[in-house]
């Protein structure tokens, strides 16, 4: 019999909930809708916090294909901070090299990662349907401990009304319909968002003339652990093409096709298998895994939040895939959310704080967006001078070093730092640019351990050669100490020509202000600028 594949095994099957024999509407915390990875990442972080949580999906599997497979090291380190980031980097393929060819020769290479003393590297290629199967796990763990933490398969949204104080969401079931009601909806349903639709909200932004065929292939094969993308490759002239390496032997190429295309005729084996024969040599045994076809989109929304509706990842933005900025951008979507929410939950910070998750993470789109449009254009040049130019660049990248900088083959994801943002506070000149107020915090080692995994899901104020009260507590919040003594990498990082700092962390890891030295005044008032209340700042 031959053994199913994890796409073909329901993960969270239907069950009847007790709320579909209540005969009223039951009262939720929060209902995240969408059990992708980002509506399991953020319903996970909200469990943790013992926020109560359901997840409602209309399906009961993970996702069919491998989808998103390129993770970038913040949103390992986000993973970390959930309690599940050593699965997915044990099972992922690491990688920091990238490679770019022009023809049939390498014009170009670098190192997403070029410094030591990070616990993560640059990125791992792995499966989305692994992505969310941990996920799930790390669900099924959460509940043993008995966190409030519950998923709903075959639970179909059909309506999302709101009340002034409370949201009510009609749910399709194969038993019939039923309603629940929640403080909250967190909506995680995907590029073609129901949610977003039923609100009449959309989309702005550009859709880009090119289809690329997606095919992932089972196949024993000796290529590096690298990134590679070839511009106008023989087996693919006129066009480009992508090769990575999954778990499992399942190698993920990507071929550029152009614009006018029958999608469906281009999706049939008898036509795809000859393309991977052009490419991979007519001897080369492989079998197909999932194939799809895409067309490069870069848009948002105006707004990720509408009253009690929060919208994240592909509901909320959409950019091509080449630069892994999808996923990668969804995890720290809800990074940024789900401290916010529980601090507005708890009557702790203000509603407004959460009109931050809208400042912060849009910013974080529109930088994403903007990446991600100039390499499409870079891959897929509109005119014939265009053409040209991003052809001199790669011959010229071969031996001229100038030149590299302007090969965009997918400028791959980086965390976002919110300059500008509302929540930023004191900044200490002659500290390093990179760890700036609304920078994520560079990991290092310490003497007790990674400085990353000391971190997490409280404010902190991070002391460095310099002594700090072990706890501080401002209007409700309590910042805990963390003490380290610099290393090499810590003075790199952090300390920059200054002997001592102090840094006041977000739950989220990034910088909220920093300093020499120690002062409440000066952290109090941080503290309120951080979780949204400015009017001591105003009175002063």
């Amino acid at each position: 019999m031959t053994k199913k594949k994890i796409f073909e095994v329901p993960l969270y099957p239907y069950v009847r909930s007790p709320d579909q024999d209540a005969g009223k509407a039951v009262r939720h915390k929060v209902v995240v809708v969408g059990a992708g990875p980002i509506g399991l990442a953020a319903a996970i972080e909200l469990a943790m916090q013992d926020v109560e949580v359901v997840v409602v999906d209309d399906n009961d599997k993970v996702s069919w294909g491998s989808r998103a497979v390129c993770y970038a090291k913040r949103p390992l380190e986000i993973l970390d901070r959930i309690g599940c980031g050593d699965q997915f980097v044990d099972k992922g393929v690491q990688w920091n090299v990238g490679k770019v060819f022009f023809d049939e020769r390498q014009v170009y290479q670098f190192d997403l990662l070029p410094e030591d003393g990070h616990k993560r590297p640059a990125f791992i290629n792995l499966q989305q349907y692994y992505f969310e199967e941990y996920l799930v796990d790390r669900v099924k763990e959460l509940q043993a401990q008995g966190k409030p933490i519950e998923i709903r398969g075959n639970n179909k949204v059909v309506s999302v009304d709101q009340g002034s104080d409370f949201a009510t969401v009609e749910l399709e079931t194969p038993e019939g319909n039923y309603s629940v009601e929640t403080d909250w909806v967190i909506a995680c349903d995907g590029a073609a968002s129901p949610i977003r639709a039923m609100m009449g909200m959309d989309f702005v932004g550009r859709i880009f003339e090119d289809n690329f065929l997606i095919a992932d292939v089972v196949m024993e094969a000796n290529f590096p652990t690298e990134r590679w993308f070839w511009f106008d490759p023989p087996f693919n002239r006129g066009q480009s093409a992508l090769l990575h390496k999954q778990p499992d032997n399942v190698w993920r190429i990507d071929l550029q096709l152009g614009w006018d295309v029958d999608k469906e005729e281009e999706k049939k084996p008898e036509n795809v298998i000859p393309r991977l024969k052009a490419m991979l040599g007519e001897d080369v045994n492989f079998e197909l895994e999932w194939v799809s076809i895409y067309t490069f989109q870069c848009r948002r929304m105006e707004q990720f939040r509408k009253g009690r509706v929060i919208f994240a990842g592909d509901s909320a933005h959409q950019v091509s895939p080449f630069g892994a900025r999808g996923a990668n951008s969804g995890l720290q979507d809800t990074d940024n959310l789900i401290w916010k929410l529980k601090l507005v939950m708890d009557g702790t910070a203000p509603m407004s704080l959460l009109d931050t998750y809208d400042e912060e993470r849009v910013f974080a789109a529109e930088e994403n967006i903007l990446n991600s449009s100039r390499s499409t254009d870079f891959i897929t040049p509109k005119s014939a001078i265009s053409r040209v130019f991003r052809n001199a660049v790669l011959d010229l990248s071969e031996a001229a070093e100038f030149a590299r900088p302007l090969v965009n083959s997918g400028r791959l994801s980086v965390p976002a730092t919110y300059d500008g943002s509302s929540l930023n506070s004191d900044d200490c000149a002659g500290m390093p640019v990179r760890s700036r107020p609304g920078s994520p915090a560079a990991d290092a080692p310490t003497a007790n351990g990674w400085l990353l995994d000391q971190m997490g899901n409280k404010f902190q104020l991070l002391a460095i050669n310099t002594d700090v009260p072990d706890t501080i507590d401002v209007g409700g919040v309590t910042i805990s100490a963390l003490r380290v003594n610099a290393t090499d990498e810590i003075k790199d990082r952090y300390l920059g020509d200054k002997s001592s700092a102090v840094y006041l962390m977000r739950p989220d890891q990034h910088v909220a202000a920093r300093w020499e030295t120690y002062d409440g005044a000066n952290v109090a008032q941080a503290l309120n600028r951080a979780i949204g209340i400015f009017e001591q700042e105003a009175a002063q």
